[in-house]
Formats: structure tokens, C-alpha cells, sequence
């Protein structure tokens, strides 16, 4: 806030967001701190870029007024974002009952001793769409780059072992072939064994029927087939 001896001035630069192509407006507060009518008069080094509303006017006793500042769409931006304008503020005491209509470049005139008051506001321009603040880092003091570039070496390990793993059957694939084998002639004998079962268990059935057919002996057929059964049997038992 800027204080002189008739008015307060808030704030005391003009912060204008700058975008190519799209006017900008900012607003000042003019404050009466006397008990008297304040005139004012608002000046700019560049009238033809700027529009002042009210550029002129009057402050009551106690009371304030709101100076809007409109910047016209500019078509190219400044070097450096850097603004050379400048805005003139004049306030002097005018006579009671003074409207805004009244105020006249004579209320400014410093003759017969008559007091001026004068502030210089400069303008500043700032990005319209300021970039987005950049995350903190962990509590370990690590930086989000830092822990982008961790986040990706172990994405790349990651490939890498399944890579790997993809790989080492194509290097191991002769005890992978032993294994199959033993598996294969591991299920074979599983299976020649349930068939020997099955004799076993058909050859018990055949007994009890011919012991019903010939309740006096062993004929000549039951021989026979027994030896067979003992034969087939015995064949596979050391086919596995």
C-alpha cells in the first residue's frame, strides 16, 4: 500500500496476466483518509494501450473508490516479459460537493501553494497460466527423476529375467528331456502293473469257475491256461 497525505493506494503495482492476443484487466483502490473531497486523476506513459475507468474522479471523506486498468490484446510479448509503462496517480483537495463531472486539470495545478500528491505505479506482467509446482521428492531426499529413473532400471531387470527365463529351457533341454523320458516310462510301468492286477484278478475268477466245473480235479484246459497267464504275465514284467 502506498500512503500519501490525502489517499492510500492498493496495491502499488499494476500486475497485468499476460496472454497474446487477449485483454487484461487490474483493479486499484483508491482510500480516502481525510475528511475532506479528494480528487484524483490517473496518467500512463501509454495511453493508447491502456484504458483507464474512471481516469478521473472523486474520493468522499472516509471512503474509497475502485480504478479499473484494462490493457488491450497485444500481439507480441516483450523481451524478457520485461514492461517499461508507467502510471501517474495525482490527488489534490477539492472543493465540498465536488462530483466526478467537476474535476478539471485546474484542481491540479500547483499554484498559490496548493499541495499535489503524486504516485508512480509501474507495470508488471505475469505468466496468464503459471507451469504446474514441481513434486517434492521422498522423504529421503530423493527427487521424482530420481526415483523415475529407479522406477525404470528395475522395469528393465524385470525383462530381463523373464527374458532369461524364457531362454535357459532352450539351454537346459537334455535333462528336460530325462525328465520326460522318466516320466513317460515311469506312467508305463504304473500301467503295466494295474494290468498285472487285472490278470491277477480275472485269473481268481477263472479259478473259481472251473473249481465249480470240476469239483474233482485240474483238467487239462486249466493247466494250460494257467501257464499262459504265467507267461504273459512274466513278459511283462520285464518288458518294464
Amino acid at each position: 500500500m502506498t500512503t500519501g497525505e490525502f489517499i492510500n493506494i492498493y496495491p502499488t503495482e499494476l500486475k497485468f496476466p499476460f496472454e497474446l492476443r487477449k485483454q487484461s484487466s487490474y483493479s486499484l483502490q483508491l482510500s480516502n483518509k481525510t475528511d475532506q473531497y479528494i480528487a484524483f486523476k490517473v496518467k500512463t506513459t501509454n495511453p493508447k494501450k491502456y484504458c483507464v475507468r474512471p481516469n478521473a474522479g472523486v474520493v468522499l471523506p472516509g471512503s474509497s473508490c475502485n480504478v479499473t486498468v484494462t490493457m488491450q490484446a497485444q500481439k507480441e510479448a516483450p523481451p524478457d516479459m520485461q514492461c517499461k509503462d508507467k502510471f501517474l496517480i495525482q490527488s489534490a483537495i477539492a472543493p465540498n460537493g465536488t462530483t466526478n463531472k467537476d474535476v478539471t486539470p485546474e484542481i491540479f495545478n500547483r499554484e498559490d501553494g496548493k499541495v499535489v500528491d503524486e504516485f508512480k505505479l509501474r507495470v508488471v506482467y505475469v505468466p496468464a497460466n503459471p507451469p504446474s509446482p514441481v513434486p517434492e521428492g521422498s522423504e529421503e531426499g530423493g527427487s521424482p527423476r530420481a526415483s523415475l529413473t529407479e522406477d525404470d532400471s528395475k522395469n528393465s531387470s524385470l525383462s530381463e529375467a523373464v527374458a532369461r527365463s524364457l531362454e535357459e529351457p532352450k539351454a537346459k533341454s537334455s535333462p528336460s528331456e530325462a525328465w520326460s523320458l522318466i516320466s513317460r516310462l515311469t506312467d508305463e510301468k504304473a500301467s503295466a502293473l494295474q494290468q498285472n492286477q487285472k490278470l491277477r484278478q480275472e485269473l481268481e475268477l477263472v479259478k473259481k469257475a472251473i473249481s465249480k466245473t470240476n469239483a474233482g480235479g485240474f483238467s487239462m484246459l486249466f493247466v494250460v491256461l494257467i501257464g499262459f497267464i504265467g507267461v504273459l504275465v512274466g513278459y511283462l514284467i520285464k518288458k518294464t
